[in-house]
């Protein structure tokens, strides 16, 4: 609490533009504030009290959770696993977030999306350093590239950042050929950097809106393929039963991960 307590203050002390908000004394709302200031902060960096504060903060909430290490998950077949949880909670090399062409975060105060989780659990220096690479690349980033930060207060190594397709209408081939592109350079980003293990939340088929089966089958597809003349290991991460059930078909068995 009395962290939350200094978050909160000193995230409203850089800010003259909210009016005056009261700081509740309910740790579950408290965080929600919190979340909610983190999610509309603009990049820029924090002093190191604010850091390391949080730092401690996201490190015990992600451990309150329950950490998954990709050493004690059980592979579907040769260097594939599938796991269904909480991608902020996986310690493996890489997790992959489905990000947007800003490539800085979701500004959406506490919405649900993987974009919002990953930057709000990853603490404002993910943010900060995304900014900084677009800053330096100078234009959007384009579907189906990738770019590579630290993890920060995640359990992984890195999150390596992706722009899937948007669909609005009939699926197309270029939709599947730029979703297969974000796979690929997921893992030839992975590769270069020398990261051993990298897990995939389910590209484009959230508000993006690629049809599930679809984009299971490119993902399932590309990843074989890569895997051919690599020795990578790749962590399927998905949420809902829906994409669950999908990934256990075209893998072939069932999983033997736990939620």
């Amino acid at each position: 609490m009395k962290k939350l307590d200094f978050l909160i203050n000193y995230l409203l002390s850089e800010r003259n533009d909210l009016g005056r908000i009261s700081v509740p004394d309910n740790a579950e709302e408290k965080f929600r504030l919190y979340r909610s200031l983190v999610n509309i902060r603009p990049p820029a960096w924090a002093d190191e009290s604010f850091l390391q504060a949080e730092d401690r903060l996201l490190t015990e909430l992600t451990e309150q959770k329950g950490i998954t290490d990709i050493a004690n998950l059980t592979p579907v077949e040769d260097g594939i696993y599938l796991w269904k949880g909480d991608i902020t909670t996986l310690r493996c090399g890489a997790i992959v977030n489905a990000a947007n062409s800003g490539m800085t975060g979701c500004y959406q105060p506490c919405h649900s999306c993987i974009d919002n989780c990953i930057h709000t659990f990853a603490g404002v220096r993910l943010r900060y350093k995304c900014a900084q690479i677009m800053e330096a690349q100078g234009y959007e980033e384009p579907t189906g590239r990738a770019k590579i930060t630290p993890a920060y207060d995640l359990p992984s190594g890195y999150v390596i950042h992706t722009v899937g397709p948007i669909v609005q209408g009939r699926l197309t081939g270029e939709h599947c050929r730029l979703l297969e592109s974000c796979y690929r350079s997921c893992l030839e980003l992975a590769a270069e950097n020398g990261i051993g293990s990298i897990a995939f939340c389910c590209i484009s088929t959230g508000v993006f809106g690629f049809p599930k089966t679809e984009a299971a089958q490119i993902a399932v597809r590309t990843v074989r393929e890569f895997r051919r003349n690599s020795d990578i290991q790749v962590i399927f991460n998905v949420w809902g039963e829906e994409d669950h059930e999908i990934y256990k078909r075209l893998l072939g068995t069932a999983s033997q991960a736990e939620e």
